[in-house]
């Protein structure tokens, strides 16, 4: 005869199992967002970071700064790119309890909208500096090309992080199936049980 403690520590144990592989699942598909996010990055700052000098070369004027900055601007972003891909490969997506999971989920969205408003800002800088370039003659070209760039780089970064939050905030509402079952009292905690 099965007593009514081992009945609750079966169905215990075998709703853990569920939803740790469901865990398993959602952070894996989270991960590979990531790496196609940081390669989509990656990506961009290579092409950037090859033709910039060619095209810094055979240019003059603020169209030369324009390049210029593009390149600098670039070798940051794949800096970025590269440790975010590393990080993403190195961790285990089944490392993850349900509370870790989900501020892992709300850190990554935070992180996207923090910086979609840096890049609001890049683009601001880019045309504080045109401003500028207009009202000066010492550095007028470089100031130019600098808050060109800043504008086109600042603009690609924030249709990048916005739509990269899109995509984490939409994978993100897979978590409230896994914890739709979970009800937290100020006296425990009960699972329900759809049948």
């Amino acid at each position: 005869m099965i007593k009514n403690g081992t009945i609750v520590f079966l169905v215990f144990i075998s709703l853990n199992t569920v939803s740790a592989q469901n865990l398993d699942g959602f952070n894996d598909e989270r991960l590979n967002l990531n790496k196609k996010g940081m390669l989509v990055l990656g990506s961009w700052a290579v092409a950037n970071i090859a033709l910039s000098p060619i095209l810094a070369n055979s240019a003059s004027g603020s169209e030369k700064y324009f390049h210029q900055m593009n390149g600098y601007w670039n070798g940051v972003n794949l800096v970025i790119a590269g440790l975010g891909y590393y990080a993403a490969i190195k961790t285990d997506p089944n490392g993850f309890s349900l509370s870790q999971t989900l501020k892992e989920q709300q850190k990554l969205e935070k992180t996207l909208l923090f910086n979609a408003g840096l890049d609001l800002a890049y683009i601001a800088g880019g045309f504080y500096l045109q401003e500028r370039a207009k009202n000066t003659t010492a550095n007028a070209d470089r100031l130019q090309g600098f808050g060109q760039s800043l504008v086109l780089q600042g603009g690609f970064l924030f249709a990048f992080d916005v739509a990269f939050y899109l995509v984490q905030k939409n994978h993100g509402a897979k978590l409230f199936p896994l914890v739709d079952n979970l009800a937290i009292h100020p006296t425990g905690f009960s699972i329900i049980w759809k049948i």
